[in-house]
């Protein structure tokens, strides 16, 4: 299991993500060494 820490460096991951119209899977280490913003909203598109 893999500690996250404030200020520390994120752990790579992949993920869904919706770009350029279409749903592709991205990988943090795609964009390494560039600025990075992650917006996650919880229960987006569900009918809660």
């Amino acid at each position: 299991m893999v500690t996250v820490r404030v200020g520390g460096k994120a752990p790579d991951f992949e993920a869904p993500a919706y770009n350029k119209g279409k749903f592709v899977n991205i990988k943090l280490s795609d964009y390494s060494g560039k600025w990075v913003l992650l917006c996650f909203y919880p229960g987006d598109f569900t009918f809660v």
